[in-house]
C-alpha cells in the first residue's frame, strides 16, 4: 500500500498539489490526458521548473476561458456523473466537493441544495481538484496523511467580500485538524487545498 505524506509547512493549494503529484512521478501528459475524460471545454494545464528560496520546484498552471465563477454543487457533481473519468476518481472528487458543500452549508446556515459555490465553482478549480484525484490513482496512492497546516493569517478577498484567513468554510473544514500559524499575513491554506487536504485528515 502506498501512502502520501502531506508535508504543507506552507500551506496548501491545488496547483501547489498538482506540482508535487508531478515531481512525485505522475506526467503532466498523463493528468492532460485524463482530465480530458472530464467533458468540460476551455482549459488548458502546464508545468514549468521554478526556484524558489534556492529549491527547485515544479509550477502546475491551469488556465480556463470559462468566467463563471458560480456552480451549485449539483451541477458539480452532475458534470462528475457525465465525466468519462474512472470510477476512483469520480467517487474521491465527489466526496471532496460534497465535504465541502456541507461546510459551506454549516456557515452559512442554508440546506446543502441551496448551496453555490464560488471560487471553487470555476473550472480551473475544478480541473485542480479533479487531477489530483486523477494524480492520486496514477501513483497507485491508497492512503493519505497530513502534517499540521500553517493556515497564514489576515484577511482575503473573496466573493462575499473580505473575510478572515482561514476562511468560514476553510476553516469549517478544519475543525478538530492539526492547524497553526506562522505568523504570515496572507492565505496559505486555500479553500480547493482544504478540500484536498480533507482526504488526508479524515
Amino acid at each position: 500500500m502506498k501512502l502520501a505524506y502531506f508535508d504543507c509547512f506552507s500551506g496548501i493549494s491545488g496547483d501547489m498539489t498538482l506540482g508535487a503529484l508531478v515531481d512525485a512521478g505522475c506526467s503532466l501528459e498523463l493528468l492532460r490526458f485524463g482530465l480530458q475524460g472530464l467533458q468540460v471545454p476551455g482549459w488548458t494545464i502546464a508545468a514549468e521548473k521554478v526556484w524558489k528560496n534556492g529549491m527547485s520546484a515544479t509550477f502546475v498552471r491551469v488556465t480556463t476561458e470559462d468566467q463563471s465563477k458560480h456552480r451549485s454543487l449539483s451541477t458539480i457533481l452532475e458534470i462528475l456523473e457525465k465525466s468519462n473519468l474512472s470510477e476512483s476518481v469520480r467517487t474521491n472528487a465527489s466526496a471532496i466537493f460534497r465535504k465541502l458543500g456541507e461546510a459551506e452549508a454549516s456557515v452559512h446556515d442554508v440546506t446543502l441544495e441551496k448551496i453555490h459555490f464560488h471560487e471553487v465553482g470555476a473550472v480551473d478549480a475544478i480541473v485542480d481538484i479533479v487531477g489530483a484525484c486523477i494524480g492520486f490513482e496514477a501513483l497507485g496512492l491508497q492512503k493519505f496523511a497530513c502534517s499540521p497546516l500553517n493556515v497564514g493569517g489576515g484577511t482575503a478577498k473573496m466573493a462575499h467580500g473580505i473575510l478572515p484567513v482561514p476562511a468560514p468554510a476553510t476553516a469549517k473544514l478544519l475543525q478538530g485538524k492539526p492547524t497553526y500559524s506562522n505568523g504570515v499575513q496572507r492565505e496559505l491554506v486555500t479553500p480547493t487545498g482544504a478540500e484536498i487536504s480533507w482526504l488526508a485528515l479524515q
